[in-house]
């Protein structure tokens, strides 16, 4: 078994590195879209910037309702 508080701080830590990866991702789509003057590289950026988006709103949110202690277990 592993320490409770141990399995908090690294579910913190991945929900934290979650949100720091979808940001990296969407500031990488935007310098895509700024630097680049073909365009697919925009279209990718775009794309890239949605995604990254979508996994900081959604990734952190799902993974806390699976993490979730259940109703008669606190």
């Amino acid at each position: 078994m592993t320490d409770p508080d141990a399995q908090a701080r690294n579910r913190y830590f991945v929900l934290v590195g979650t949100r720091l990866g979808g940001s990296a991702g969407a500031l990488l789509g935007l310098l895509l879209i700024a630097r680049s003057d073909a365009t697919l590289p925009k279209v990718i950026g775009t794309a890239l910037v949605l995604s990254a988006l979508l996994m900081i709103a959604i990734v952190p949110r799902a993974l806390a309702r699976r993490w979730r202690t259940p109703p008669g277990d606190a």
